[in-house]
């Protein structure tokens, strides 16, 4: 009786194995957006894609994209800001001045949208997307203001209603209130990419080969480098995310305009990490009609949530 539960067991584990490989979409529900030559996201869930957008004759990466609780989308993607319903109808829409470049945009309830504008004089917006008013704007500080494309890529609303800002061509991270002021800023020992406020307090500051968590003080107190994925090929992280669970996703991009990429040998997307860096969810799926292409930002969507439910100061 004992070795036949045993082998019941052991044919369920393999059989869990293969459907998983099998299947690379299984895991988790989530939507999906990548920097690339075109314009493409995904919505997947039980492991199918069940909607997507492809803009194959667009102009600009995608740099960042929200799923919000309606279906809506809204998403940045270098020259604009776009937002759309679930049958990919515009809503509205926002057109960077030239020499400008918009890569980062997040919702304010369902009526406002704060982005920030990389150029010559870079700026964080809010603007009233049903009146088309900018109900306010401040400079942010650049290392180099001719230095268009490298100056931003990700900012995050925090709960306290602050908004964080990766400043990559400045080397650090820094929180501003919603009239401009500074109110916590860190270093970061390469150009930061993203970074998000977690529930603890802490701060999650992600750069193209490090991941790491600091305290309000700039403790070190968590982080992750390529070696701590042995067996993969990191090519960049951008964004990672700290889920309910206590673990880590964070991505794994592959820039397409080094030349064409090797389906077949194109490294994992995206990687679900334990707090001691064990890996218990990869994502690779760049075959057939599973293709997801290069992988940028991924909003898990296991639970019910609202990205839409947030504040920057006075505007909700």
């Amino acid at each position: 009786m004992k070795t036949r539960l045993i082998l019941v067991s052991l044919f369920a584990a393999i059989s869990h194995s293969f459907a998983a490989d099998a299947n690379p979409l299984a895991g988790h529900d989530f939507f999906y957006a990548g920097e690339a030559k075109t314009q493409d996201m995904y919505l997947v869930k039980k492991g199918e894609i069940v909607w997507s957008f492809h803009n194959p004759g667009s102009r600009g990466e995608i740099s960042d994209a929200v799923l919000m609780s309606n279906g809506s989308v809204l998403f940045a993607h270098q020259y604009g800001i776009t937002l759309i319903n679930s049958e990919k109808k515009v809503l509205w829409k926002y057109e960077a001045p030239e020499g400008c470049e918009t890569h980062t945009a997040q919702p304010i309830g369902k009526e406002r949208v704060v982005f920030i504008q990389n150029g010559p004089e870079p700026k964080c917006v809010v603007v009233n997307i049903v009146t088309g008013k900018t109900e306010r704007e401040f400079p942010l500080p650049v290392g180099n203001p001719k230095g268009t494309h490298g100056q931003f890529r990700h900012a995050s609303l925090t709960a306290a209603g602050t908004l964080l800002v990766a400043h990559m061509d400045n080397g650090k991270v820094s929180e501003y209130d919603d009239h401009g002021k500074e109110v916590w800023t860190a270093k970061f020992p390469t150009g930061p990419w993203a970074a998000k406020r977690l529930a603890n307090g802490n701060t999650l500051i992600t750069s193209t080969k490090l991941v790491r968590e600091i305290t309000t003080t700039g403790e070190t107190v968590w982080e992750c480098t390529a070696e701590d994925f042995p067996g993969h090929d990191i090519k960049g992280f951008q964004i990672a995310n700290r889920l309910p669970n206590g673990n880590t996703l964070v991505n794994n991009w592959v820039n397409s305009w080094d030349g064409p990429i090797d389906f077949a040998t194109a490294p994992a997307q995206a990687f679900e990490l334990t707090p001691d860096k064990k890996i218990v969810w990869t994502l690779k799926s760049w075959n057939g009609d599973k293709n997801l292409g290069p992988s940028t930002t991924i909003q898990l969507l296991d639970k019910p949530g609202a990205p839409e439910d947030a504040h920057f100061g006075e505007f909700r």
